[in-house]
């Protein structure tokens, strides 16, 4: 009878440290909230639906907003634990005593693209002109073609135009239908109004060159809770490691034919064009150039004043976390 009593306790102990063991501990939720059509979420598709996400021990359950601003609500109110956003609103963030961290994602960034029977060869010949900007006055596109148009040719886009502010998709309407001079908007909709006919004028990458800005600079990223990072680094580093994956497989052709219908292309040039764009938005891994990102920062602030950055002036610490820590 003791013999048996103790075999019956001896089970009891292994089921408890198995159960409890982190090898059969459910894996960590991750929340992500982001646009609902956003770019973004062909990668977080490409992750769940490959398994990424368990397969470096967490559970990513993703919700669809309606705009960044109601990410950053949700964020700010502790019900999701990343969205994504740009450095500068981080950068933002932290001198104002919030604890956000940033995660590279894409490099991708627009341009300005004219009617395929366009005469402009430069922004010079924009003057007098319309331009349709996705976006507001402190569109990041908007304020360095402005500042590469003042070094280049010496004058401000902003007097010597007319400027339509409008949603991406609004500007891609009207701008495909001959509406401006010039378009800018985000990369991906340029990769549509490319599609469409309509050529590039100037890259905003190209702009940043001659500015002596580093085109390498990923803007957008996950953005995370330093905390979060702190006490669960496994967690920041498997979320990594499955974007770095997901960028890895969607390298290849075959892993975009799931997303065709995400995408919403209505065409394969279209098709083509969007994946060209993403592609050629893939950061390289490592950190991210500090003093690079200072300069750019340092220039949005000249350019954008205290309505894009507040009183930051300068990159505060610990903004980038190292891709894979």
């Amino acid at each position: 009878m003791k013999t048996l009593l103790h075999r019956i306790t001896a089970m009891i102990g292994v089921a408890l440290t198995t159960a409890l063991s982190p090898a059969f501990a459910e894996p960590d939720v991750l929340r992500a909230s982001v646009l609902e059509f956003g770019t973004v979420n062909w990668e977080l598709d490409t992750i769940k639906s490959n398994g990424l996400d368990t397969a470096n021990g967490f559970t990513l359950d993703v919700t669809g907003v309606a705009g960044s601003a109601a990410a950053q609500v949700a964020f700010e109110a502790g019900e999701t634990d990343v969205i994504v956003s740009d450095w500068l609103w981080v950068a933002r963030q932290r001198a104002a005593g919030r604890d956000y961290v940033f995660l590279p994602y894409s490099k991708a960034v627009g341009g300005l693209m004219v009617p395929a029977d366009s005469t402009a060869q430069s922004l010079a010949d924009l003057r007098g002109g319309s331009i349709g900007i996705a976006g507001g006055p402190l569109d990041k596109s908007w304020l360095i073609l402005r500042a590469y148009a003042d070094q280049q040719f010496g004058f401000d886009l902003m007097d010597e135009t007319q400027q339509v502010f409008g949603a991406p998709p609004l500007i891609f309407k009207t701008a495909t239908s001959g509406d401006y001079d010039g378009a800018i908007n985000f990369w991906h909709f340029m990769a549509k109004m490319e599609a469409g006919g309509m050529r590039q004028l100037i890259s905003v990458t190209d702009a940043a060159k001659a500015l002596g800005l580093d085109p390498d600079t990923p803007l957008l990223g996950y953005v995370l809770r330093g905390e979060l990072a702190r006490e669960n680094p496994n967690l920041v580093a498997g979320l990594s490691a499955a974007s770095r994956t997901a960028k890895e497989l969607l390298l290849q052709d075959a892993a975009w034919e799931p997303l065709r219908e995400r995408m919403r292309a209505k065409s394969d040039a279209e098709f083509n064009a969007l994946i060209a764009g993403f592609r050629a938005g893939i950061p390289s891994p490592g950190p991210v150039d500090e003093e690079a990102a200072d300069k750019m920062l340092r220039l949005m602030a000249e350019l954008g004043g205290q309505d894009l950055l507040g009183d930051v002036d300068a990159l505060p610490a610990g903004v980038f976390l190292t891709p894979g820590s």
